[in-house]
């Protein structure tokens, strides 16, 4: 066997190198991500967690200690511009600085975000003040995060919830249904509808449902997506779906 030099060139992610942690039972963020981060000049890492078939504050809370060891699992070598966790009640119950220090034991990063910190950020930069609530939680969980919003200054003028426990039943829940939840929320003067769960299935019905609405409307993964890429020089496919996308341009700082 003969043995031959090489060279070595720089790293996949030229536009933006970004981690995520998904779900051990979520079905939808990873294929909405794929989806809004398309260029081949993006690195895109994912690992997962364990979480339970059922969503309860028992099943969220015990996510927190396998947060290190999931984000441990991102290459070590990849110099990452910010690492997402994909759980917007996870976030709510944990919270969202106890979320970026577990994510921060097990990888290097600049920044951290998650859905309900990037709701805010959205939020903010399209000047919203009054928001309409869809969830697909039990009271248990879906409580907290209006509760949530409202202690941010964000709120939540018309809750709507599924109140399903099963993740696989979250996973399918039909278009129509989240439309007409919606159209509830934007009742009692709200000024946009936040779409809650990266297990929903949403990024879709956003278009659709603005045009009708006539309000901003967010989803969980598309905040999310949003907010990571502020934190780098990702560039969003030319499908991503919103007015968060075409109102709002400013970066953050990590």
């Amino acid at each position: 066997m003969k043995s031959m030099s090489f060279d070595t060139t720089g790293p996949i992610g030229t536009q933006g190198t970004l981690g995520l942690i998904v779900l051990r039972a979520d079905e939808t963020l990873e294929q909405d991500f794929r989806r809004l981060f398309a260029s081949g000049d993006t690195a895109l890492y994912i690992t997962r967690i364990p979480s339970g078939d059922e969503l309860t504050t028992d099943t969220i809370a015990a996510m927190e200690a396998e947060l290190p060891r999931g984000a441990g699992l991102l290459p070590r070598a990849a110099q990452f511009d910010v690492v997402g966790y994909g759980c917007t009640s996870g976030t709510t119950l944990i919270g969202a600085d106890a979320v970026a220090r577990m994510v921060r034991l097990g990888v290097e990063t600049p920044a951290v975000t998650d859905p309900l910190t990037a709701a805010f950020a959205a939020l903010s930069a399209l000047h919203i003040t009054r928001i309409g609530l869809v969830t697909p939680y039990i009271a248990a969980i879906a409580a907290p995060m209006a509760q949530a919003f409202a202690a941010c200054g964000f709120p939540v003028v018309e809750a709507i919830s599924f109140g399903e426990e099963r993740e696989e039943r979250v996973a399918r829940i039909a278009p129509a249904s989240i439309k007409a939840a919606a159209r509830a929320a934007a009742a009692n003067g709200a000024e946009a509808v936040f779409l809650s769960c990266t297990n929903l299935r949403t990024l879709d019905l956003i278009a659709e449902l603005e045009a009708e609405l006539g309000i901003p409307v967010l989803s969980s993964n598309q905040v999310l997506a949003w907010h990571m890429a502020q934190y780098s020089h990702a560039p969003l496919a030319a499908l991503a779906p919103g007015r968060l996308f075409s109102q709002s341009s400013k970066k953050v700082q990590p």
